[in-house]
């Protein structure tokens, strides 16, 4: 099945905090992250966590940005707006490449995706 990680994830692991290490667990693999989490981290980059940074995107599958996911990430910003609530589109899309390959999407932001068909576990950091 796999896991998805979401943006927050990799900058809690950047910072050094920690988590429930069975999310790593290898049954759980591939452990993937999006190229929007990739230039999410990016921008917020430190300039010493460069060298770590390498290290983690080594660690996972990247999943490109295809038209699966801009079609549904763009079906549900639509749907939201409708109802009066905005989405992010980093966090669409991100949320869409979990949902296309039924994977669930490891997050400490639960409330940033409020998609009924999107299976969330609650990252739960811990300081080192």
């Amino acid at each position: 099945m796999g896991l998805v990680l979401d943006t927050s994830v990799l900058v809690d692991l950047l910072r050094g905090d920690i988590a429930d290490e069975s999310v790593f667990d290898p049954g759980r693999e591939p452990v993937m992250i999006s190229t929007v989490t990739i230039h999410e981290v990016l921008v917020g980059l430190r300039d010493h966590e460069a060298a770590l940074m390498d290290a983690v995107l080594q660690s996972f599958a990247v999943i490109p940005v295809g038209s699966r996911e801009a079609e549904l990430s763009a079906r549900w910003r639509r749907e939201y707006r409708s109802r009066g609530v905005t989405l992010k589109l980093p966090d669409a899309v991100i949320a869409a490449t979990a949902a296309i390959r039924n994977a669930p999407l490891a997050t400490g932001n639960a409330k940033d995706f409020p998609m009924p068909e999107l299976l969330i576990e609650q990252w739960q950091p811990q300081r080192g």
